[in-house]
């Protein structure tokens, strides 16, 4: 069966990156490949278009990633639970960033459904029950599409400040810091919301 162009331009891309990195740093896959310590677990949207290792300049084992449709952290998934106990508790992390972006189809899709002019039943599909908390803030805050990309950020920090992960990292003592930030796609910048929340300051 012919492999298709697309799928063969990633083969070929990868395999001319893993070149180009073992001769700019030789045996870095074989360091690699002892294991991760990472220092920063980077929740953030599963959009396309915001690639954290690209955009922060990156390399394989700097960053613990969970990505997920608006960068919902819903404290009864028990995917991202499992992420925020293995990056804290096992890969010592410091840094929870949760990352929203402009230009979310997540967050104009909630900001329509609040703002509709007839009202819609319950969440009926996987996309509509997941997003339902994003669309409550929309209706909660009556803020713009910008700015709610902004809120939906300051309250998944709070939802991960509430986890019991964090919480007892922070019991025992552990130095971690969860922060909340916004990509902006029209200039290829993040942009810190100066919402930080340590142990000191929960």
């Amino acid at each position: 069966m012919a492999i298709d162009s697309i799928l063969a331009r990633l083969l070929a891309n990868n395999a001319q990156w893993a070149e180009d990195v073992e001769k700019t740093e030789p045996g870095f896959f074989t360091e690699c490949a002892k294991g991760q310590s990472p220092k920063v677990l980077w929740i953030g949207c599963a959009d396309s278009r915001v690639p954290e290792s690209v955009l922060s300049v990156s390399k394989p084992g700097d960053i613990f990633v969970h990505r997920n449709i608006a960068n919902q952290v819903n404290l009864t998934d028990d995917n991202i639970l499992s992420v925020l106990t293995y990056a804290i508790d096992h890969l010592g992390v410091s840094h929870v960033i949760v990352v929203g972006h402009t230009q979310c189809g997540g967050a104009a899709a909630c900001h329509a459904a609040a703002h509709a002019a007839t009202s819609v039943g319950p969440p009926s599909t996987p996309l509509e029950r997941w997003l339902a908390p994003l669309t409550a803030i929309a209706k909660d805050t009556g803020c713009d599409v910008s700015q709610l990309v902004v809120e939906n950020v300051r309250a998944q920090v709070q939802n991960v400040v509430k986890s019991e992960t964090v919480r007892g990292a922070w019991a025992r003592g552990k130095d971690l810091q969860v922060h909340g930030w916004v990509y902006e796609i029209e200039q290829g910048q993040l942009r810190d919301l100066g919402i930080s929340v340590g142990k000191n300051n929960a």
